[in-house]
């Protein structure tokens, strides 16, 4: 059966094709569609298979047979067309063409056959982009001729030229040539005037609904790019119009008259603009107020919903590029602030999408509000906050200057929407308390991106509208505030909402005015707090408490006593057990701390210590109830405010007092492996050391260079537990094989490896001040790290090795290049062998590795001169095998590296030995991932490659690549007709 299918000497057995592909997308046995996709792919792959292509279309009964077919055909039409003979070309064209035409002018079979139908258009389609205009120019007049012969084929024509508008103008990018493009744009532009007219004609003759909408839906795929003349000085608009009213096409008018409404043209088209929005709001009111939006869309069906979705774009359009137009005069006016109070109401949608979409508008008018605003001279903005310092023509009626009454317009609708900004505002980073499905307080586990950046977007816009009017921003949240208090509009959402409002207002008043606010607002929190019943309750009131003071560092650093008091009800909150609570407490208290660390070192007036000692003094206490991730960040905090002391005695004694805690159970641990060093086996005992470590880390991190005192008391004992639970996890995995590495003993070993040597890495990071602090740590560390890499197995090799060199050569530069030889022999071969055997395997030591290699090329390219010719082939081979990686940031890194290199070699004395071995190698591979779709991110960086090695064909002799002087001259002239010089 499968030879006699793959038998195309003669035509193709039909029935027996039918059964193939019924048994390919039937419900039979796994082998038989196994087999069956087989036979499939063969007839697909056969370069003759195209040509059973009519005798499959006509005879099969089996639509998946025809759109089998129809796609074997699609691939030569894209890849083969202009290699076919004229005849065949011409043949096939003929062919769908008169297929469709035979299919859409029976209604009956047009609707049974849709789809079918629908794939012939995208196969015409697919010809015309080849075609059309210079071997079909007749193609426009003969489809509009062939539309008006018949309803049902003008319905498909209106489709075929739908199609045809989107794969030019919306899916050309990387399927065309620009030039292709170019050409079909012109001469589509040329012959719209007989598209318009067939739209027009079936708009005003036709009483067909299908046909109506697929007129308007080849009109909405037109609209974006037509000669505007086609808009505005026909009746176009007018059409669109009174088929606005219509329910059954009102969506996609309303798509229509969006797309006009995104236009820009001038000034030319004003009154037309005008009279559009005029007409179109009245029409509006009727069909749906204002005020009963949220409702509407809230009970509404999916096409209701649809016209809200599609209304909130045409307002959003309409606004960003004509609302000038509409400020002119009292009744366009009125309009417009109609207008406006739509897209507010829309605003309260309970969709995210719909939201996005007005939100995105909302911060570009305020934000062009605010510009102009602050643009103003600084005492006419004070004393007025006026709105917009640009004339407006046509509003003077002898009140005031032009900018006090654009903001008395707009001051309704501004008002308006800084309610809804505090109603709907987003949930900030901070705030890890959240609700859950079943209406359970919990902490978040996790973050929602698309929640954080609408929150910045939310936080901006709000942040404008409190400069424009702090008096009415301050109002309605201390209105708000108060009808929680007295119960009237209390819930978990609306007082949140509102105190992640009060949060992102933080800067945008003036000092005093803020410090007023604050204190009304902490105070009327605190009392909440105290008469509100409830865990789940006290949970929510206690994170927004944390979240608005975490805000306002200003007013912390200005009020020592407030600050004093805000830290120490963070310090209870982090006994409080109920879920999210101590992570925000110790959250909180870490961004305070970075805003106000100074405070906290300077004894303050009334204080018999500094606020950080008398910490110290309680640390075990505060910290008794934390989990070992918050101790962490509790730990991270206190080395920011010790980082702020500029007494290195008080400093250090600080740190050794922060530090008694884990150094204590560290020696504790050393002296017991000193006498028995299977103590260290014990899981506890890991688990102990990791948290030392990490403790360590996160003190590191904020403490920098002024860590030294600490990490040289631990280190050396360090580097010994990293070479023990090395040897340790090597041995297991030997014995156990590759599945011995996912047991939680190995990984909890090898947790401790990484945290050793994660502590080593933020420490040189961190020490910049003193690089020579960091430098003397790397000589101990050469053979139980880097020799331990090179010994080990290759799962048990941990890849922040190479992240930490490339630190440390990142770091100390220069420097490092004696050691370059020891860690190229450590770490290269051996971490090539285990990255190059595919593209999946080891995913963090690919980038850290070409991480570490690029560190070296940038800051040791001296020690890559050094390297013998076998290395040195190594080196290359393994960036043209990170630049064809399918990952994006390995591509990158090595297109990067092999960039900075070509240029090292070429500023060096060996240039010529190198290109002679490697130009063309590199030069081939560079145009291998440039052919390819899967590298398109990285075509700026192979252009950059190529560019540098065509201009070293300028400066390089002929002799030197093995190629006859007139060849050479020949690639010159080549490159200069693509003024390509150096």
């Amino acid at each position: 059966m499968a030879e006699k299918l793959r038998d195309l000497s003669q035509p193709i057995d039909v029935t027996l094709l039918d059964a193939t592909v019924a048994a390919f997308y039937g419900t039979g046995s796994k082998e038989e569609r196994s087999a069956a996709d087989q036979i499939l792919r063969d007839l697909q792959n056969n370069p003759d298979m195209w040509l059973q292509v009519v005798h499959i279309l006509q005879n099969s009964q089996n639509l998946n047979t025809k759109f089998f077919a129809l796609q074997v055909l699609e691939s030569v039409i894209k890849y083969r067309w202009n290699a076919l003979p004229v005849e065949q070309r011409d043949g096939i064209k003929n062919y769908i063409s008169d297929v469709i035409v035979q299919l859409s002018s029976n209604e009956v079979t047009f609707r049974q056959e849709r789809l079918y139908v629908n794939k012939l258009n995208i196969i015409l389609v697919q010809v015309l982009k080849h075609e059309w205009p210079a071997r079909w120019s007749s193609f426009i007049p003969d489809l509009v001729a062939a539309a008006k012969s018949s309803e049902t084929i003008c319905e498909n024509c209106m489709a075929i030229l739908k199609l045809l508008s989107e794969e030019i103008f919306d899916f050309s990018r990387g399927e065309m040539t620009q030039q292709k493009i170019k050409e079909l744009k012109s001469s589509l532009n040329s012959e719209f005037r007989l598209i318009h007219e067939l739209c027009l004609y079936v708009l005003s003759a036709t009483q067909r609904p299908e046909l109506i909408r697929a007129t308007m839906a080849t009109l909405h795929a037109f609209l974006s790019w037509i000669p505007v003349g086609f808009i505005f000085e026909s009746p176009l608009l007018e059409t669109l119009l009174k088929f606005f009213p219509v329910a059954a096409y009102r969506n996609l008018t309303l798509q229509c008259l969006s797309e006009v409404a995104a236009l820009q043209f001038g000034d030319f088209y004003n009154m037309q603009y005008v009279k559009m929005y005029t007409i179109f709001m009245m029409q509006l009111q009727a069909i749906l107020p204002p005020e009963t939006i949220p409702d509407a869309y809230a009970n509404g069906s999916s096409e209701e919903q649809a016209f809200i979705q599609n209304l909130a774009l045409f307002f959003t359009s309409f606004f960003k590029n004509h609302m000038r137009i509409l400020e002119i005069t009292p009744e366009n006016r009125a309009a417009l602030l109609l207008g406006l109070e739509y897209l507010i109401g829309i605003s309260y949608v309970d969709d995210t999408e719909v939201f996005k979409v007005c939100l995105d508008y909302w911060n570009v008018f305020v934000l062009e509000l605010f510009e102009a605003h602050n643009q103003m001279e600084p005492a006419a903005a004070v004393s007025m906050m006026g709105l917009q310092a640009q004339m407006v023509p046509g509003i003077v009626d002898g009140t005031g200057t032009a900018v006090q009454q654009r903001r008395q317009l707009y001051s309704g609708p501004l008002s308006k929407l800084r309610m809804l900004m505090i109603c709907r505002m987003a949930k900030p980073e901070e705030v890890l308390i959240v609700e859950d499905e079943n209406g359970n307080i919990v902490r978040e586990t996790m973050k929602d991106n698309d929640v954080l950046v609408q929150y910045k977007i939310m936080r901006e816009t709000l942040i404008y509208l409190s400069h424009l009017d702090h008096e009415d921003t301050e109002q309605q949240m201390l209105k708000k505030l108060s009808k929680q208090l007295n119960g009237e509009d209390w819930s978990w959402n609306n007082l949140n909402t509102l105190c992640w409002a009060i949060g992102s207002i933080s800067g945008s008043m003036v000092e005093e005015q803020e410090n007023r606010f604050l204190v009304m607002v902490i105070r009327d929190l605190l009392n909440l707090c105290e008469i509100t019943k409830g865990k789940d309750n006290k949970a929510v009131i206690a994170s927004n408490i944390m979240y608005v003071v975490g805000q306002y560092p200003r007013f912390l650093r200005a009020h020592w006593k407030f600050l004093k008091t805000v830290v120490n009800k963070l310090f209870e909150f982090m006994h409080e057990m109920h879920p999210g609570v101590q992570d925000m407490a110790c959250d909180t208290f870490l961004k305070i701390v970075q805003k106000c660390k100074r405070k906290f070192v300077t004894q303050q007036v009334g204080e018999n210590e500094p606020f950080v000692s008398e910490l110290l003094s309680n640390l075990a206490t505060t910290i008794a109830d934390l989990e070992p991730h918050q101790i962490h960040t509790f730990y991270e905090s206190v080395g920011h405010m010790i980082q702020a002391e500029s007494d290195n005695a008080k400093r250090d004694e600080y740190l050794k007092r922060l530090m008694s805690l884990p150094n204590q159970k560290w020696a504790e641990i050393i002296g017991q492996a000193s006498q028995s060093i299977d103590i260290l086996k014990n899981q506890d005992v890991i688990r102990s050391v990791l948290n030392i470590l990490q403790t360590n880390t996160s003190v590191a991190s904020s403490l920098g260079p002024h860590f030294f005192p600490q990490i040289s008391l631990i280190f050396l004992d360090m580097l010994t537990v990293y070479r023990m639970y090395s040897e340790l996890v090597s041995s297991t995995i030997a014995e156990g094989g590759p599945f011995a590495s996912r047991t939680s003993f190995v990984k909890l070993l090898r947790s401790v490896k990484r945290e050793t040597l994660k502590l080593i890495e933020t420490f040189v990071d961190k020490a910049e001040d003193l690089p020579h602090i960091g430098k003397q740590f790397v000589p101990p560390m050469m053979d139980p790290v880097l020799g331990d890499y090179a010994r080990n197995v290759p799962d048990a090799r941990e890849s922040e090795v190479l992240s930490l060199f490339a630190t440390i050569i990142n770091k100390y530069k220069g420097e490092m290049l004696e050691d370059v030889p020891r860690i190229f022999e450590a770490v290269f071969q051996c971490t090539l062998e285990m990255i190059t055997k595919n593209f999946e395997d080891y995913p963090e030591h690919r980038l850290k590795f070409f991480s570490l290699l690029r560190a070296i090329g940038t800051h040791c390219f001296q020690a890559l001169i050094q390297l013998s010719s076998q290395q040195l082939k190594l080196v290359i081979d393994s960036i043209n095998w990170a630049f064809r990686h399918t990952e994006r940031n390995i591509a990158e890194t090595g297109l990067s590296l092999l960039l900075e290199i070509l240029k090292n070699f070429q500023a060096s004395g060996f240039q010529n030995q190198f290109y002679k071995t490697y130009f063309l190698t590199i030069e081939q591979e560079i145009f291998a991932v440039l052919t390819d779709t899967f590298h398109k991110p990285g075509f700026k960086l192979h252009v950059l490659v190529l560019q540098h090695l065509f201009c070293v064909v300028w400066t390089v002799s002929p002799s030197l690549f093995g190629m006859p002087p007139q060849y050479h001259i020949n690639i010159q002239i080549m490159l200069c007709s693509l003024e390509i010089t150096p």
